[in-house]
C-alpha cells in the first residue's frame, strides 16, 4: 500500500535525535558474510527498505538468518547457498545488490543476476566493476537485463579504477580477500564505508593495508572466519538533520555521530550560516535565518558528498543571492529541484549537473512527490520550513535509506505524519 508523508511546516525543532546505522555501510558488511561459513553477527543494522531487500535476497539462496534483537542479526552462509535462488525482483529494485558480485565471484565459477536497481538518478553504470572483475579473471555478458559471470584465471593482479567508485571498490575488496596473493587497487574510494568494510574483512582474518587512502592492498585468505561486527552510524542521516535544524527554527543535537566523516560538509555549511557545535559523539545545530549564497560542488571523499548536496538546497533557497550546486557524478540528480519549484523556489537547471539557486523564496506546501531517497529528505526540509501543508507521495524511495525518519521529526517537534493511500 501507497505512503505518503503530510507535512505542517514551520514548527520549531528542538531535542536530541540519535542516528541509525548506516545502510551504505550495513550492504557490504552483509555480503562480506557471504565469505564464510561461519556465523556473523552484526548489530546496529538500519531498518531501511534496502538492508531488508538484502537480507531477504540472502535468505532466498540458502543463508540462515535469525534476529537477535531489533537490529542484529546472525547471518550463516553454508555451503547450500544457491545464486540460482537469487530474487531478480528485489535485485532490480535495489542498488545495494551489486555488492553481491565480489561475494558470489569468489564463491561459485558461473552465476548470473539482474541488473541492479536504486534510485532514478540518472544512468548507473557497472563498467568499472565489470572490467575489474575481467582483471581479476571473472568475464562477464550481459544478456536480457541479467549479468552473467564466468571465472576463467582467478588471480591477484593490480587494478586502476577509472574512477573513484565506492562499490567498485568494495566489490574488489569483497572478491580480492578470498583470492591467493596480493591483489593492488589503485584509485580506490576512501570513503568511511569502504573503510568499515575493510576492518570487518581484517576481524574476520585478511590482511589489508591503505584503508582511507587510494592505495588499498589486500592478501586473500583461503579461510575467512565468522565475526561480531557493529554497522558504523550514518553521516548521510547526520547531515539531513543539521540540515533540518539549521532552518528548522530552533535547536537540535544529533548523537552517536563521527564528526570527522562530515569535515568537507560541515565546513560548507558554516560557510552557508549554519551555527555548529561539534564534540566527540555530537554536532549540535542552531537554527539561523541569515544564510548566505554559495558554490558547493560534490566530490569524493573527504570532499562533499553527493548524497549530501540535496538537502542544502532548502538552506539555499532561504539565502539572498544566486547559489551554483554542481554533481558531476548523475546527470538526474536534480529531479527534485522540479519539485521544489512547484513549491515556489526558483531554480535553474544549467544542465544535467548544474543548477542555480536564486534566493532569498518563500516556500509554500503543495503535493509533490519524491523520486529517490536523497530527493526525498530534501522536499521533507523544504516542507519543514513552508508555510502550510506539504504532501510528499512515494515515500517508499525515503524509507528506502532513513529508518523511520518521521517518528525521528515528530520527536523534534515536527508536525509530520505518515498516511496511507
Amino acid at each position: 500500500m501507497e505512503e505518503k508523508f503530510i507535512i505542517e511546516g514551520r514548527h520549531q525543532l528542538f531535542g536530541e535525535v540519535k542516528l541509525s546505522g548506516y545502510k551504505n555501510a550495513a550492504g557490504p558488511l552483509l555480503a562480506a558474510s557471504l565469505l564464510t561459513d561461519e556465523p556473523c553477527t552484526i548489530s546496529n543494522l538500519p531498518l531501511v527498505e534496502d538492508v531488508f531487500s538484502l537480507i531477504s535476497i540472502l535468505k532466498e539462496m540458502g543463508a540462515d538468518v535469525e534476529w537477535q534483537g531489533e537490529k542484529t542479526i546472525k547471518i550463516k552462509n553454508q555451503n547450500r547457498i544457491d545464486p540460482k535462488k537469487i530474487n531478480s525482483s528485489l535485485v532490480s529494485k535495489s542498488r545495494i545488490s551489486v555488492l553481491l558480485l565480489g561475494p558470489l565471484a569468489s564463491r561459485f565459477k558461473k552465476f548470473k543476476i539482474a541488473r541492479p536497481g536504486g534510485d532514478r538518478i540518472g544512468l548507473r553504470p557497472i563498467a568499472t566493476h565489470l572490467e575489474s572483475f575481467n582483471k581479476l579473471g571473472v568475464v562477464s555478458y550481459s544478456r536480457d537485463n541479467f549479468y552473467e559471470f564466468e571465472r576463467k584465471d582467478l588471480k591477484a593482479r593490480e587494478i586502476i579504477l577509472k574512477e573513484f567508485s565506492v562499490t567498485a571498490t568494495e566489490n574488489i575488496l569483497l572478491a580480492a580477500s578470498k583470492i591467493k596473493g596480493k591483489t593492488i587497487i589503485k584509485c580506490a574510494a576512501c570513503e568511511p564505508q569502504v573503510q568499515d568494510l575493510g576492518m570487518m574483512l581484517i576481524k574476520m582474518g585478511a590482511k589489508i593495508q591503505g584503508l582511507g587512502t587510494h592505495t588499498i592492498i589486500i592478501e586473500g585468505q583461503n579461510h575467512l572466519e565468522g565475526v561480531e561486527y557493529k554497522v558504523m552510524p550514518d553521516p548521510n542521516e547526520a547531515g539531513t538533520f543539521i540540515a533540518a535544524g539549521a532552518i528548522g527554527g530552533g535547536k537540535i543535537k544529533i548523537i552517536n555521530a563521527i564528526p570527522e566523516h562530515l569535515d568537507s560538509f560541515l565546513d560548507r555549511i558554516k560557510d552557508i550560516g549554519a551555527k555548529i557545535s561539534i564534540g566527540k559523539n555530537f554536532i549540535e545545530v542552531e537554527s539561523s535565518k541569515n544564510f548566505k549564497p554559495a558554490k558547493i560542488q560534490a566530490l569524493p571523499y573527504p570532499g562533499f558528498p553527493t548524497d549530501l548536496l540535496p538537502v542544502v538546497v532548502p538552506l539555499l533557497t532561504q539565502a539572498k543571492g544566486k547559489s551554483l550546486i554542481h554533481d558531476p557524478l548523475y546527470e538526474n540528480r536534480f529531479n527534485y529541484s522540479q519539485e521544489m519549484r512547484k513549491m515556489g523556489a526558483d531554480i535553474e537547471i544549467v544542465d544535467p549537473h548544474r543548477a542555480i539557486i536564486f534566493g532569498k523564496t518563500p516556500l509554500s506546501g503543495v503535493e509533490i512527490e519524491s523520486w529517490d531517497i536523497r530527493a526525498g529528505a530534501s522536499l521533507v526540509i523544504a516542507g519543514l520550513v513552508a508555510k502550510g501543508k506539504t504532501v510528499i507521495k512515494n515515500v517508499y524511495q525515503i524509507d528506502r535509506g532513513y529508518e523511520k525518519i518521521e517518528e525521528k521529526l515528530q520527536k523534534l517537534g515536527a508536525n509530520i505524519k505518515r498516511i496511507k493511500i
